[in-house]
């Protein structure tokens, strides 16, 4: 079972979580992220690889293929660009579908 843990996006939004352990996936380039992403998976060692929220949106054809695995986890970060709200979204969007309704957020 995989147990490291992964980040992909630019340089300067992710240099600080080697100090906790995190493996750096270095994308400078956002057309180059679902590259980044297949290639970060498929190693099969990652059981969460988390992806600052400008890489997130530019790997989403790639990271549909990962939405119905369990593993790994493909979870957004913001980046130093700030937060976009994806990652209050895709919360809200599981919990409705798990539950029928947006319980947390009552959207």
């Amino acid at each position: 079972m995989p147990n490291k843990i992964a980040i992909i996006g630019d340089s300067e939004s992710i240099k600080g979580f080697a100090a906790i352990g995190f493996d750096l996936i270095e994308c400078d380039k956002p057309e180059k992220a679902g590259a980044l992403l297949r290639n970060t998976a498929e190693t099969e060692l990652y059981s969460i690889i988390y992806m600052t929220e400008e890489t997130f949106v530019s790997s989403e054809r790639e990271r549909k293929k990962y939405e119905e695995k369990s593993l790994p986890a493909i979870i957004p970060v913001p980046g130093l660009k700030g937060n976009c709200g994806i990652g209050r979204q895709r919360l809200s969007d599981f919990v409705e579908r798990a539950v029928g309704s947006d319980i947390i957020f009552n959207n």
